[in-house]
């Protein structure tokens, strides 16, 4: 029986056409040899530290939980999980390709329902153990069934995972389920989990144990809250892979956690980190003039990304809250904001209007509907607004200088179609005598601080308001539980996609604790519509499905979209080599394509003593910490 089961084995592993790699909606820009990725340098040197901020705390090393924070480096997927390999990587200078890191083929059926994995040899984890499929399987049947809402949900349609050979491992989606683009990358970006290491321990539960990893980088030195260094791994079995060759170039990464922005900026300035993502535009603005920018020591680049920016901080509302319920109502409160205003009063005219969920991107809707969009958008004609075939969707508009009267008017009157009147000043349901009150929860000071006219202006009308910004865990905790009236969140979409709608927009989502549809919206149109995303084999039919969906996001004013990214704000100091020529990235590579530069950093160091008079620091990179 054995043998018979080796033999089924080896015959699938041989009839399997593996390529090395994957693509949607776009063919491979990477062939079968290709050495390394073009936006890294193959002969960066290791070595050296660098120093990157956070906000807010972390409390737990798992990150498959709803329970608990990781810290970044521990992230889930993406760049900042540092510490774990992943089945495929994706191209950051394309919009929707894959290649292959633990596998070294992948095969995906037409209709997507279906994915094949061939794992590399001589993959291991850090204590030395083989990367085995065995570990795949135990991976996602523990994601399955006990990890996060949101990896539930991104893997609900998947029902087998199924050992096949030695390294060869399957993935087959329901057969009740639509083909799914999206679950076969999800799949292959998902971190990897050693079964023998968590066989002793309970995986359900947080904990403040750095847990193994097979990755480029091991969790070092840490105190919880406060800080963590990740330190490369000198024999990391995949540092030669294609794609990871020139990457991962830092001997230490070090994150330090704030609960200021300010004094994060303040520890940027006195060389306590390295580089940041500036996230606020007074400082953009008015902070980066001091003499180390004057002398070039410093950096300030607005970095233009070919990627969409989505929406930055959007208002939410908690559809749970009846008053919420109610699309006039909300159409009220989307007609009573004045982002021209708050652009150009708090914001230094930094942001651009957000007019798409998917905004700088062709799956953003412009116009009106055009001919493919119609076909997906009459059959819910009815459930859906009627402005959506008729009328083009714009912000409320507003000269910035003061507020719009045909607004205001507008707005109450939509108020009292709601049963809701003002009454001695106070905005008033007439059935129920209730007053109209609004709890904001923000993230930040700063965002609340840019929310304030908004604030004011529901008060003209009635509403009154208040508003927190709670430290980031408790804030994150309370949008997650629904413990919130309105708040904001920002919703920066991949190139692709599919399954982050269903885990933000849909009904399925929504009745999930914990997950990411924190609006709680409820919409058989939207669920549709995401589903047509799902369905889509060809540029074409993505983007009709992408842009009907965002027009009925839109005309359903369930967020209140206010300021879009023009570009991304990277300031560090300058003592660090990077790739030349990468054009059209979906990302700023600083942490895993930059690599230390001594030459630099010694102008830097000498520059910086010469201006202050002192010793900015008299360490290398390779002595820092």
């Amino acid at each position: 029986m054995f043998v018979a089961v080796a033999l089924t084995m080896a015959t699938a592993q041989a009839s399997t056409d593996y390529a090395h790699g994957t693509s949607f909606l776009a063919p491979l820009k990477y062939t079968a040899n290709f050495g390394h990725f073009e936006y890294a340098n193959p002969v960066a040197p290791k070595g050296g530290i660098v120093r990157f901020p956070e906000l807010g705390t972390f409390d737990s090393f798992n990150n498959m939980l709803d329970k608990g924070r990781p810290p970044s480096g521990v992230s889930f997927t993406g760049v900042n999980n540092l510490i774990y390999d992943r089945l495929l990587e994706p191209a950051i200078d394309e919009s929707a390709s894959f290649y292959g890191r633990l596998a070294e083929g992948v095969w995906i059926a037409d209709d997507y329902k279906e994915a094949r994995f061939l794992l590399r040899e001589g993959a291991r984890w850090h204590d030395g153990r083989p990367i085995t499929v065995q570990d795949v399987k135990f991976t996602f049947d523990t994601y399955r069934d006990s990890a996060s809402a949101g990896i539930r949900t991104a893997l609900r349609d998947l029902e087998t995972v199924e050992i096949t050979g030695p390294r060869e491992i399957r993935f087959v989606a329901s057969a009740k389920s639509v083909g799914n683009p999206n679950l076969p990358f999800a799949i292959g970006s998902f971190p990897i989990l050693p079964k023998h290491y968590w066989a002793s321990r309970d995986i359900t539960r947080t904990t403040v144990e750095p847990p193994l990893g097979s990755g480029p980088y091991r969790v070092g030195e840490h105190v919880l809250g406060r800080y963590v260094v990740y330190e490369r791994v000198d024999d990391y079995w995949g540092q030669d892979i294609p794609v990871n060759r020139g990457r991962y170039n830092f001997d230490r990464v070090k994150f330090d956690y704030f609960r200021d922005e300010a004094i994060m900026l303040e520890a940027l300035k006195g060389d306590v980190l390295d580089v940041r993502h500036e996230t606020v535009s007074k400082a953009w603005t008015n902070e980066y003039n001091f003499p180390a920018v004057q002398a070039g020591y410093f950096k300030k680049e607005l970095i233009i990304l070919e990627r969409p920016w989505g929406m930055w901080w959007p208002v939410i509302w908690n559809l749970d809250k009846q008053r919420f319920q109610d699309i006039r109502v909300r159409e009220a409160l989307w007609l009573l904001n004045d982002f021209p205003w708050e652009n150009r009063v708090l914001l230094f005219g930094f942001y651009k209007p957000a007019d798409s969920f998917f905004y700088n991107s062709p799956m953003a809707q412009s116009g009106l509907p055009d001919e493919a969009e119609l076909e997906l958008l009459e059959p819910l004609r009815g459930q859906i607004p009627d402005r959506v075939f008729t009328d083009v969707w714009q912000q409320p508009q507003t000269d910035g200088y003061g507020y719009n009267r045909e607004n205001f008017a507008r707005a109450l009157e939509l108020f009292a179609e709601a049963g809701w009147v003002l009454q001695d000043g106070v905005l008033t349901h007439e059935a129920t005598g209730e007053p109209f009150e609004v709890d904001f929860i923000f993230v930040s000071p700063m965002l609340l601080r840019s929310k304030l006219n908004y604030m004011s202006t529901l008060n003209k009308v009635g509403i009154a308001t208040t508003a927190r910004s709670p430290e980031v865990s408790n804030w994150e905790y309370r949008m997650r539980k629904g413990m919130f009236d309105g708040g904001a969140a920002n919703y920066i979409p991949s190139n692709t996609p599919g399954l982050e709608l269903r885990n933000r927009f849909s009904s399925h989502s929504a009745n999930q604790e914990y997950a990411q549809n924190w609006p709680r919206i409820r919409n058989p149109a939207v669920d549709t519509l995401i589903d047509k995303v799902l369905q889509s084999r060809d540029q074409a039919s993505f983007y009709a499905a992408t842009r009907a969906l965002d027009r009925v996001l839109l005309w359903n004013f369930y967020y209140i979209p206010g300021m879009a990214q023009p570009g991304f704000r990277l300031v560090y100091w300058d003592k660090f080599g990077q790739p030349d020529d990468v054009p059209n990235l979906q990302r700023v590579a600083w942490i895993d394509t930059w690599w230390w530069d001594e030459a630099k950093s010694a102008r830097v160091r000498e520059g910086m003593a010469e201006l202050t008079g002192a010793r900015q620091s008299n360490r290398t990179g390779n002595e820092r910490q």
